[in-house]
């Protein structure tokens, strides 16, 4: 009896200890759900963290998610207000808030170059090597075909004239055609390089479009994803926003540090198709969270680049400080 009632006392006095603590965490939660879209890819693979801890309740903001596999199924949903937050590409977001007036902003930079060109054989080693050639690609309109216009008009070749773009809808049927075409050459991203490498031996990374745009680039960095958020909510609930830039910051770094564990929610998630894919992956991923100046440095940059190249591809104006978000703390 002296045991039970000591191990009671124990409980009782744990519970005491625990209470303060937990009252605290209570206190800390904002009250704000936000809703965050996002697309299959690196730009839900850094989330995945994120993910979990709401779903146990860790999270200061309670938050929804929704993935989508084109950037067409997320854009209309931020012009009507239907998102707080979305992982779109970076010229796709100068396009939006050109059009929305200013209705978004760009909170942080979720994901630099993950481009890479593949071939089936050895045949292409620089990027003048693609000249008359035919190129499968993803992302029409956005982030791939915009970067190797990028590349390609920088070292002398028309990409309306001099190549030919095959585009597919999603990245998926680009690395199908890499998989089923011995002659294939394809623009792909990560992770959907690595599954496609680790499926057939023959094909072989030729060229990263980071890499080759770093020579041409003037200084400008590529960048393939960022977070908006939508400028009235940002308003409404900047401890919001604040806490989320926080919360996904450390998502993005616990997904790079543990990427055998991240594979596992990234897989579920059905992003990739296993976890072996996505761990191997995640390294070439560049996943990052850059928020503050650094962020309105490089995403002027590229957006500028574009608007040199294409001015319709960012919306027709280069940007400036209107484009972007950053919280007090950062200011």
């Amino acid at each position: 009896m002296k045991r039970i009632f000591a191990l009671a006392v124990a409980l009782c006095l744990a519970f005491a200890c625990l209470a303060p603590a937990l009252a605290e965490e209570t206190a800390d939660k904002t009250g704000v759900t936000m809703r965050i879209a996002s697309l299959q890819g690196p730009t839900t693979m850094g989330l995945v963290k994120l993910m979990q801890d709401a779903e146990a309740g860790l999270t200061a903001n309670d938050y929804t998610f929704a993935m989508e596999g084109t950037a067409d199924a997320i854009s209309p949903l931020l012009i009507q207000g239907e998102l707080d937050a979305a992982m779109i590409p970076c010229n796709l977001a100068a396009v939006l808030i050109g059009r929305t007036e200013g209705a978004l902003e760009i909170a942080a930079i979720n994901t630099l170059g993950v481009l890479y060109v593949l071939e089936n054989g050895d045949t292409i080693q620089s990027v003048e090597d693609l000249r008359g050639k035919t190129i499968f690609s993803t992302g029409q309109g956005t982030t791939p075909e915009y970067a190797l216009d990028y590349v390609l008009s920088k070292n002398g070749i028309d990409p309306d004239v001099d190549v030919t773009v095959e585009f597919r809808s999603e990245a998926t049927e680009v690395a199908s055609a890499m998989l089923n075409d011995a002659a294939a050459i394809a623009v792909l991203p990560q992770p959907y390089v690595t599954s496609v490498l680790m499926q057939n031996e023959n094909v072989r990374v030729a060229l990263s479009l980071t890499d080759e745009w770093d020579k041409v680039g003037d200084g400008s960095a590529m960048i393939t994803g960022v977070c908006v958020v939508r400028r009235e909510f940002a308003d409404e609930h900047p401890e919001a926003v604040a806490a989320f830039l926080e919360e996904y910051a450390a998502s993005t770094e616990y997904v790079n540090a543990n990427p055998a564990e991240a594979a596992e929610w990234i897989a579920e998630l059905g992003i990739v198709g296993n976890a072996q894919i996505a761990e191997a992956a995640i390294p070439a991923c560049n996943i990052v969270c850059i928020t503050g100046e650094e962020m309105i440095a490089k995403a002027s940059g590229y957006i500028d680049a574009l608007y040199e190249q294409n001015p319709e591809s960012v919306g027709g104006q280069v940007a400036n400080e209107t484009y972007f978000y950053v919280a007090e703390s950062e200011g």
